[in-house]
Order: structure tokens, then C-alpha cells, then sequence
């Protein structure tokens, strides 16, 4: 008997959503701010902070400001010490983002029967992922898999590995609910890139777009206990582009990661999104008549630059609208990389997003995609619990990734970092209804950052 080749019913379902973003939010002027301190005017560091300031990003999520200790030292944080702040600050939004998530699918820890986890910016053993558990007061038999070496294409990667799992538990006739975490922790690197920035005189634009958050959900196969749904999987793709190993990238160095990104970058990821589109629709189970072009959809991009987004308008001839809680997440908390991407979908189902909708219409199906290291898509189907009514209003959604508008390496992380002073500290509950519309037409426009001659 010959394989299936498409997606039948799956029975999987998102059950539990939330994000965690750290209580800072760093302004354009926070680079200005080191750059002064600590380097000397050059023609590099002045294009970068000139891009800075076009990037459409009104203020980054981060663990500190400009302020705080580990980018004020005389040198740039070492890996040791990029781990302590990691576990520190870091490891504590994921625990926060995961209670909130649990709570929300009503589901008990002892219920969790795997946790399915990504990050960037961080390559411990044990990985964050074992502390999580600890904290919540996981069974010691969980299974657990820690993702590496992914970006931004992260917590769709996570997705699809946990959707996976869950079929397999389903074809034992077991029940499966999944813990799926991201972290990343990547501003306080922004000192390794400006030591880059004015060693090298490279275009390094990774500190201006990257910034920190946890997000969590819960994933079930739909065995045993039913749950409402906030999202049903139907199905997924993923695929890497030949050849382009070397222009997205995180490499390691003593003294952190190194972003790559090269000017490459919006073409090659613009050019797959409609082949990927095309064939996630072809094997998926038929949908409504009304879903069979891309503006019958609603879009959940990954934000990882300006272009991204504008470039995934103008392959799939999208509007902003069609992608409002990418650009919300953007524009209020910056590319966090891999857990940007589920931060977009808990944004997406808020109140004030359903009102910005094309024709003030939410949709029914939504289209899931991000880019990583590869570079690699991933893209899936998801359907929305329209009945469920919007989720709470939390403005605390963003992503990470690489920045298609730079030319020398940059991607997955590097920003500053702060304690408390005068930054403006994120706030949940958070909504920006009218930026949209103001960032299509004005702070957003990527016309800006096309007239930087980049190297």
C-alpha cells in the first residue's frame, strides 16, 4: 500500500499560548548611547547607527538598558559571562511564559508528557530546557529535545518536531501534550558586534533589530482529555535553499556569536515563500472555498527585518494588514528570534488586531512562516478558534532572525543590554492599533534604509 502524501486529519491542536518579554525596552538612541561611551567615530559605526534609525524598530525588548553592567565593562562580555545573565534573566521569562501557557490550556505539569525547546543564544549542557522543567515540576520522565543551530526559524522548527512526536504518541493510542519553548537572550552581545563594527569597518546591523523573549505553547494530539482549541495544525513545510549556508548565519566567537547576514538575504527568502505556499496547500485536505488565495488568508511572518515583511507583500501580494501582528511585534519589541514567531500568533488573536483586519475581517486560516539559517523556511496551516473569541490583550510579540537589509554579517543576536535607568519598560496589556497604517506610510517604509548605501 503506498504512503499518504499529503496531511489527513491530524487531530492536533495549540491549546495554551503565551509570551514572556523582560521589563525593558531600549530606544534607537541606546546604541548612540555605547557607541559614545566606548568607540571612536568611523564611517562603519556612523552607517550603522544611521540604519539604526530607519530600521521601523520604535524600541527593542531587553533584559536591561544601556546602562546595565555587562555592556559597560572595558571589554566585551565573554561567552561565561553571557551565559550567567542567560540563565539569570533569561531562564526566568521562559518559566513565566510556560506558567502562563500551562494555565491556559489547563493543563497540570504532571500532564506534560514532552517538551520540545530551541534557542540561539545559549549552548549549555544541560540545556535551559532541563531548568525549565525543574521549575515547573516536570515528571523526571519527560521527554525532552533541545533544538540548536536553527535562528529564527526556531520555534516553527519546534512546532513541527513536537507535531510530530504528538502523531506518534496518537498512532499508539497515547495521549501527548507537548511543553514547546524558545528563548533567546541576545542583547546583551552588542558589544561584541560594535568591537566588530569598529575593528573590521563592516555594515553589522544585527544590534539594531535583535532583542529578548520567552514564549511558550502547549501542543495536543487530541487523546483523552479534550481541549478547546486556539489553533488547529494542519499541516506544515519546511525547506532549505541550496547553496546559502553563508549568508544567514550565528557563528560562535569568544567573546559571544557573530551575526551573519548577508545582502542576499530579502531576494532568496522573497523568491521561496510562494513555492513553499504552493506546496503546503497541495498537500493539505481541501479547504473552504473562500481560503485559496494568499489574501484569504491571515499571515503570521516571522519580523525579522523590514524586508522580510515587505518582501513577503510583495511575493504573495499581501497587505500590512494581512500581517499586522508581525508588524505590531516589530515595531514594539524587535526581532527575538526563534520565539518571536509564537509571540505573533498570541498577538494575532487579540481584540485590537481582529479590528485592524482587511475589511475588518479576521481569518479563519492563518499562514505560519519564518526564515533560519540555511536559509531554511518553514511554513504551516494553521486553523483559528474563531469561536474561543480573542485572547487577552498583550502587546509583549516580536521575533529574530537576520535582517535582509544589511551587508556584513549580522543576524540572529546582538543588542544591548541594561539594568534599570531611564528605558522604558515594556508593558503587558500594551496595544498599538494605529501603528500600522503610521508604519506602512512612514516609520516603516523600508525606502529609508534602500537609500543607505550598505557595503
Amino acid at each position: 500500500m503506498a504512503a499518504p502524501t499529503g496531511f489527513g486529519e491530524l487531530g492536533l491542536s495549540v491549546i495554551g499560548l503565551a509570551a514572556q518579554y523582560p521589563p525593558y525596552a531600549l530606544p534607537t538612541s541606546a546604541l548612540d548611547t555605547l557607541a559614545k561611551r566606548f568607540y571612536p567615530d568611523s564611517p562603519a559605526m556612523k552607517k550603522v547607527l544611521a540604519i539604526n534609525q530607519y530600521t521601523g524598530i520604535e524600541q527593542r525588548s531587553s533584559v536591561g538598558n544601556a546602562d546595565h553592567p555587562i555592556v559597560n565593562q572595558p571589554n566585551a562580555p565573554t561567552i561565561k559571562e553571557l551565559h550567567e545573565i542567560f540563565m539569570s534573566d533569561g531562564v526566568p521569562l521562559a518559566i513565566n511564559a510556560a506558567k502562563k501557557a500551562l494555565a491556559e490550556a489547563r493543563v497540570e505539569p504532571g500532564q506534560i508528557t514532552h517538551m520540545v525547546s530551541t534557542t540561539c543564544t545559549n549552548s549549555a549542557n544541560p540545556g535551559y530546557d532541563h531548568f525549565v522543567a525543574k521549575e515547573l515540576g516536570l515528571s523526571h520522565k519527560v521527554e525532552k529535545i533541545l533544538l540548536h543551530g536553527i535562528g529564527c526559524s526556531g520555534g516553527l522548527a519546534a512546532l513541527r518536531a513536537a507535531a510530530n512526536l504528538c502523531l506518534g504518541h496518537a498512532m499508539r493510542g497515547k495521549p501527548a501534550r507537548i511543553l514547546v519553548t524558545a528563548l533567546e537572550i541576545s542583547t546583551p552581545m552588542v558589544r561584541s558586534e560594535m568591537d566588530s563594527i569598529n575593528a573590521t569597518q563592516e555594515t553589522r546591523i544585527g544590534i539594531a533589530l535583535f532583542s529578548d523573549c520567552a514564549s511558550c505553547l502547549v501542543l495536543s494530539n487530541g487523546v483523552g482529555e479534550q481541549a478547546e482549541p486556539i489553533y488547529q495544525l494542519l499541516g506544515w513545510e519546511n525547506e532549505v535553499i541550496p547553496e546559502t549556508e553563508d549568508d544567514l548565519g550565528f557563528d560562535v566567537d569568544p567573546i559571544g556569536w557573530k551575526v551573519v547576514l548577508s545582502p542576499r538575504v530579502p531576494k532568496l527568502t522573497q523568491a521561496v515563500i510562494e513555492p513553499t505556499y504552493t506546496a503546503l496547500l497541495g498537500n493539505l485536505p481541501p479547504l473552504p472555498s473562500a481560503y485559496g488565495q494568499p489574501t484569504d488568508f491571515d499571515w503570521a511572518m516571522h519580523p525579522g527585518g523590514a524586508t522580510i515583511l515587505t518582501g513577503a507583500e510583495k511575493a504573495m501580494k499581501i497587505t500590512p494588514e494581512h500581517m499586522r501582528a508581525s508588524y505590531d511585534t516589530y515595531i514594539n519589541h524587535g526581532n527575538s528570534s526563534s520565539a518571536t514567531i509564537f509571540s505573533v500568533l498570541d498577538r494575532l488573536r487579540a481584540k485590537d488586531m481582529d479590528e485592524m483586519a482587511p475589511g475588518g475581517q479576521p481569518k479563519e486560516y492563518v499562514v505560519g512562516c519564518a526564515f533560519g539559517p540555511g536559509i531554511t523556511i518553514e511554513m504551516c496551516m494553521l486553523k483559528r478558534n474563531m469561536a474561543r473569541g480573542p485572547g487577552r490583550l498583550s502587546g509583549l510579540q516580536t521575533p529574530p532572525e537576520t535582517e535582509s537589509e544589511a551587508s556584513g554579517p549580522s543576524e540572529d543576536g546582538d543588542e544591548e543590554d541594561g539594568q534599570k535607568a531611564d528605558t522604558k519598560p515594556s508593558t503587558e496589556g500594551q496595544s498599538n492599533a494605529t501603528t500600522i497604517t503610521k508604519t506602512k506610510d512612514e516609520t516603516y517604509i523600508s525606502e529609508a534604509l534602500d537609500n543607505v548605501e550598505l557595503d
